[in-house]
């Protein structure tokens, strides 16, 4: 705490703290000469909006005497790269807009400027939403391939599949495509259903397609983190 209390502008309580190394201890490290930590980064994941697993990256801090050695680079690689292995698709982060530091870093490390808060921070100064695309997980790049060969036996389904399928990977595609056969079949062997179909009015039509509506993200309190390179 004391390190992140020096090093940031910006306040947090103990619970701040407890809030992330306890729910997402494996996306957080620290650095150490000897006895003593001069970095450290603190991040999490969760799913955004139902849809895309997010991590996010809370806070970033170095030392002074320790910066321009990579120790930052270094840090965020390794929260990434456990966020790949648990299955993120993005990462998202804000820094200060006057935090050339961190903005050159995270630049180099492919992130981008998705937006700017203003006054975002309690100081009233303005931040950049940052984002950075993941490659997909050992396991998600099984799923696709197979949802690919599926395709390419003419078997295949929608890829990625709809969020409201109840299910993910080759198996939905798999069932999809099976579903979509067995509709087929049906249809050609009772044509007075297809007919009986086709003569509905398009009003009805639309009420028995519609599909329910998308989950709201709600916004978080105290999220207002302060990035320092």
């Amino acid at each position: 705490m004391g390190l992140i209390d020096n090093e940031l502008s910006e306040p947090y309580s103990v619970f701040t703290y407890r809030y992330f190394l306890h729910n997402w201890p494996h996306l957080c490290f620290l650095v150490f000469a000897g006895p003593h930590c001069f970095g450290t980064v603190v991040a999490k994941m969760e799913e955004h909006r139902g849809k895309a697993m997010r991590g996010y990256i809370a806070m970033l801090t170095v030392e002074k005497e320790y910066r321009y050695l990579g120790v930052g680079s270094e840090l965020v690689q390794r929260s990434i790269a456990a966020m790949i292995a648990g299955g993120c698709d993005e990462v998202a982060l804000e820094a200060e807009v006057s935090n050339a530091g961190a903005l050159r870093l995270y630049q180099k490390l492919g992130f981008i400027r998705d937006k700017r808060l203003h006054r975002y921070y309690l100081s009233g100064s303005d931040a950049y939403r940052l984002k950075l695309l993941l490659p997909p997980s050992a396991e998600q790049q099984q799923e696709l391939e197979a949802a690919l060969q599926l395709q390419e036996l003419g078997l295949g389904g929608e890829w990625p599949p709809p969020a409201s399928g109840g299910g993910g990977g080759a198996a939905a595609a798999a069932a999809a495509a099976a579903g979509g056969e067995q509709q087929q079949g049906s249809e050609q062997l009772q044509p007075q259903q297809e007919q009986q179909r086709q003569q509905l009015g398009e009003e009805e039509q639309d009420a028995a397609e519609r599909l329910p509506a998308g989950l709201v993200e709600q916004q978080r309190h105290g999220e207002h983190d302060h990035q320092a390179a």
